[in-house]
């Protein structure tokens, strides 16, 4: 004899007390969902999970004390098998790539209907990832406009995101240190950056795109 799946826990956070009421209005009632609790901001969103331990959190991006994306970073940092669900105003590729490398494994506009997020719900839940449709095709229409790197460039640029130096990657491509210095020279003026420090930032936010290349 089977026995039906036990539901899945979820936790909401956002600042606008009516925004919760919606969410837990529009959720709570749905069959496999039970609401184990809510917070109004990020702090008290990280006491009260460690203590309610939900399956899933439902979080608002944009939020005073502190934003949805650093809340995720941290509650993953602290639990790795929680899922979190982002919800934002904002389709922008900046947030939406921000929250994916912070462990987010869903991205749902906050005007999208209920089915939308009960979806992204059950397919994060189940173990999947989930964007909104309109969210998907910004961050496609984003990327399909970055520069173009050469090869090596985006090999180079792929390293620096993960913190080598240049004599390392010169040690592991075969290459001088001042080949790799005018391959960052070269890949600053494609992509239009200025100093050292704003190339490693760039290369650890954005390295992932170009490996593939």
């Amino acid at each position: 004899m089977s026995h039906p799946a036990p539901p899945i826990r979820l936790f909401l956070v956002d600042d606008h007390p009516l925004v919760r009421d919606g969410l837990r209005a529009r959720l709570g009632a749905l069959p496999g969902l039970e609401i184990a609790g809510e917070a109004g901001s990020g702090q008290e969103a990280l006491a009260l999970i460690a203590t309610l331990r939900p399956h899933l959190v439902l979080t608002d991006v944009g939020m005073k004390d502190m934003n949805g994306i650093e809340l995720a970073a941290q509650l993953l940092a602290r639990d790795p098998s929680l899922h979190v669900v982002m919800l934002s105003m904002y389709d922008n590729p900046e947030y939406v790539q921000r929250s994916l490398q912070a462990g987010a494994r869903g991205y749902v506009l906050k005007d999208a209907p209920a089915a939308e997020i009960v979806a992204a719900i059950e397919a994060v839940s189940g173990g999947g990832t989930f964007l909104s449709p309109a969210v998907s095709q910004r961050l496609f229409r984003n990327q399909s406009q970055r520069p173009t790197l050469t090869p090596r460039e985006s090999e180079i640029l792929t390293a620096l995101g993960r913190g080598e130096s240049s004599k390392q990657i010169a040690r592991d491509l075969g290459l001088s240190v001042r080949t790799v210095e005018a391959h960052r020279q070269s890949i600053k003026r494609r992509l239009g950056i200025e100093g050292q420090a704003e190339l490693i930032k760039y290369a650890v936010e954005h390295a992932r795109q170009f490996e593939a290349r």
